[in-house]
This record gives structure tokens, sequence and C-alpha cells, in this order.
């Protein structure tokens, strides 16, 4: 019983992150970049979404929550460096290589959908 109840739940957070990120990709589509990547995965972690903006690669992390500031006390240390080392491992691929001009970005969504953008959170 309780393993199905952690399975529901498990499910229901698994949907309602699709979800935000769903939510975060219309904005910035929205707002005329380019989402080029969802979920994208490497040796390091995920990248929630990757953008373009012009030139700027933009990599976005997605929190979510029942408020704004409740998805940002979500964030940890740990995360941030898996981003900037998953950034590292996916500008690999980029024409630039290491020299790609990237700018990473912070999403919150509430429990409404709302969206904010931290542009440029984290300097890297």
């Amino acid at each position: 019983m309780q393993a199905d109840i952690r399975a529901d739940r498990g499910m229901r957070s698994h949907l309602t992150g699709l979800a935000a990120e769903e939510a975060v990709a219309r904005h910035y589509d929205a707002v005329g970049r380019t989402v080029c990547a969802r979920r994208w995965r490497g040796q390091w972690g995920e990248i929630d979404l990757i953008a373009r903006d012009g030139q700027q690669l933009v990599l976005i992390e997605v929190k979510q929550s029942r408020t704004h500031d409740e998805a940002m006390a979500h964030i940890t240390q740990s995360q941030v460096e898996r981003v900037f080392h998953a950034a590292a491992e996916y500008v690999e691929s980029e024409p630039a290589g290491p020299m790609t001009d990237l700018r990473f970005d912070l999403a919150l969504v509430d429990a409404l959908g709302r969206v904010v953008v931290h542009e440029n959170f984290w300097v890297n």
C-alpha cells in the first residue's frame, strides 16, 4: 500500500515537472527564443531546457513548487554544480566549443503555472 502511494506521488511529481518545463518552453518561444533541446542528458546530469537567444546559448533550470519562493528554495549547490558540468559537456558539440556564449537562466513555476524567469541567474 505504501509503495503504491509513493509510486503515485512520484508519478504526479514527474508529470507536474513536465508541465512546468512545457510552460517555460512556451514562455521562451513567446519571447522569440527558440527552445532547441529539452531534458538534455549527459554524463554529468540533465539540463532541463536549452534555448537560443541570437548567438547566445541559454541553459535553463526549471523549478516548480506551490510558490515561486518555494521553488527558489529547492535549488541546491550540487544542482548548480551539475548544471555547470553538464553545460561544459553540452558545448563540446557547439561550433565554438568552450568559447560558446552561454547564459544560465532560472525559471520558476508556481502552482498556478505562472512563470518567472531570472535571466543570467548563475554567472559562469
